[in-house]
């Protein structure tokens, strides 16, 4: 499967002014189905797996009329997709992430993300659940079928936090809460080193979660475009420091891309699916990425 999306999709800056967080969803998910429709890969959601006898409440539109005129009886399709596991988004709220730079906030862009991904497995049937985290767990929405609307209203109200991202000691608070085995989608800008990261989520990992990693970065994080001598602020301590860009601007970029680089190996090792996303990149790549690893995943259960 190539890494591409399979078309262009809406800029998230267009989206961003959609105020209800539903329609976003909604909007990039049908959208990017549709789009997948128009694609030879087709064959995640809607592979026909079996029949099985039609409850109050099932949508009519999955009833089999060809069937249901052989038997006179009410059968609904069931599809390889309808696994119900369990799939829950991770999401990154500390201090670092309320950076603004050129492109939509890295906070909104990843709330975005994480509920298109919710509104996306849940059309797939599966649980769905939020945990939000800075030092600690601040938000913990557990995996179940009818959560999708609660993450959705989580995810409109919240706001970056203030404290310093530490991922170690909340992820493992949130795998000790995750007792059944499931996809877990960590989204943040991974503001540590790598060591420190891939420690982190061993729990996860130990656990039996399969993990998906998306890293978060603003374009001005990624090329450090500035030009004017100034203090820069630490955005998690707010410590100060005097900077001359045009002096550091090549080191900088060098240790972003070795940052990048050293993650995705190392994640690799570890078989965890990783990867890095500009905030400015439209919402579908983020999907298609997941689609993708979902597939794999899927592959050699």
């Amino acid at each position: 499967m190539p890494a591409t999306a399979p078309s262009a999709f809406l800029d998230p800056k267009v989206l961003a002014r959609i105020s209800n967080l539903e329609l976003l969803a909604r909007t990039v998910v049908d959208g990017f189905i549709n789009g997948l429709h128009r694609s030879p890969y087709l064959g995640l959601s809607l592979d026909f797996a079996e029949h099985r006898a039609y409850m109050p409440g099932d949508d009519i539109r999955r009833v089999d009329w060809r069937l249901y005129a052989r038997t006179d009886r009410y059968f609904v399709k069931e599809f390889e997709a309808d696994t119900n596991s369990n799939f829950v988004v991770l999401l990154d709220g500390s201090r670092s992430m309320s950076y603004v730079g050129t492109g939509v906030p890295k906070f909104d862009y990843a709330r975005y993300l994480a509920a298109c991904l919710t509104y996306f497995a849940r059309e797939q049937r599966d649980r769905v659940g939020l945990a939000v985290f800075d030092e600690d767990v601040v938000e913990y929405v557990p995996p179940s079928a009818r959560h999708r609307d609660v993450i959705l209203h989580t995810l409109d109200r919240l706001k970056p936090g203030t404290g310093r991202g530490k991922l170690a000691p909340p992820l493992l608070r949130i795998a000790d809460r995750l007792r059944r085995r499931g996809l877990t989608v960590l989204i943040s800008d991974l503001y540590e080193p790598p060591e420190a990261v891939l420690d982190a989520v061993k729990p996860l990992r130990g656990r039996g979660h399969d993990l998906i990693v998306f890293h978060l970065l603003d374009p001005t994080e990624l090329d450090f475009p500035f030009d004017e001598a100034t203090n820069f602020e630490e955005i998690e301590t707010g410590e100060r420091i005097p900077v001359v860009p045009q002096a550091l601007r090549d080191r900088y970029r060098q240790l972003v891309r070795d940052h990048i680089a050293t993650l995705s190996r190392k994640f690799t090792e570890s078989r965890v699916d990783y990867a890095m996303f500009n905030t400015g990149m439209p919402l579908d790549h983020a999907l298609f990425a997941f689609l993708s690893a979902r597939e794999r995943l899927n592959r050699v259960r």
